[in-house]
């Protein structure tokens, strides 16, 4: 793969930026809105095309977020598949803070449509929403994975641990805020897609040492920080992809 988008924080940025002969900072042009882009270019001529989904350190929040102008200007940068990091709260027992896998499904109840769509009836089959080529790769780098079904929350309130015991009755295993409204848009796009969940902390109610523990947004960001390189090494191995 010769081009690949990469939706992530600055920290991860940074370390991709290690590995990389240079960087441009580019400030893309789209229908919806600017995006403000990093591209990373390495000695094999590959190239990272590096979004942050809420644009840079004043941190838009997950409600807000121009999901239409981030996706559209990955494909206007011509990427050939799209690899996204998300932190998430986890439901499942066996998906500890810490540990990372890959969604394979999203269950996304918020009622809020989310599409480049809005004057003609277009439908996007989401019977398999995630690349399957993508996410094998990630099997095969991160061992613990087996893949995990993520719940879109509106927010930026976090849930009540009466609605993590509901969505887990659902499916959900892990819980954020933004990354099905990515997906659904890459689709249409027809732009292959695949998220890394960075499980950063316990969902509401469910940490085994203090079902009571308030959720802070400051130790949940530190928990993702720790994972980058590991995170690096999954999208180097995406990229030595030749299919």
């Amino acid at each position: 793969m010769k081009r690949l988008g990469v939706i992530g924080g600055t920290a991860l940025e940074a370390i991709s930026e290690q590995h990389s002969t240079s960087k441009e900072e580019i400030l893309l042009e789209t229908p919806y809105g600017e995006v403000p882009v990093s591209c990373l270019e390495f000695e094999n001529g590959k190239k990272i095309i590096f979004l942050q989904r809420h644009h840079g350190k004043a941190m838009r929040p997950p409600h807000e977020i121009n999901h239409q102008a981030n996706i559209f200007a990955l494909y206007e940068a011509g990427v050939e598949a799209i690899l996204s990091v998300c932190s998430v709260g986890a439901i499942a027992e066996d998906f500890q803070p810490g540990q990372i896998d890959f969604a394979n499904q999203y269950i996304d109840f918020s009622g809020i449509a989310m599409s480049f769509h809005s004057d003609e009836a277009i439908f996007t089959s989401m019977t398999s929403p995630f690349d399957s080529e993508m996410n094998q790769i990630i099997k095969e780098n991160i061992v613990s994975s087996v893949g995990r079904t993520y719940w879109l929350a509106q927010g930026p309130q976090y849930e009540t641990p009466a609605e993590i015991n509901a969505i887990e009755i659902l499916g959900g295993e892990a819980v954020g805020m933004t990354m099905p409204r990515e997906v659904k848009l890459a689709a249409e796009l027809q732009i292959p897609y695949s998220a890394l969940l960075v499980s950063s902390n316990w969902a509401a109610g469910r940490d085994p040492g203090d079902p009571q523990a308030k959720l802070v947004h400051e130790k949940v960001s530190s928990q993702a920080n720790k994972h980058h390189e590991e995170i690096y090494d999954c999208i180097n191995a995406i990229m030595q992809n030749n299919h």
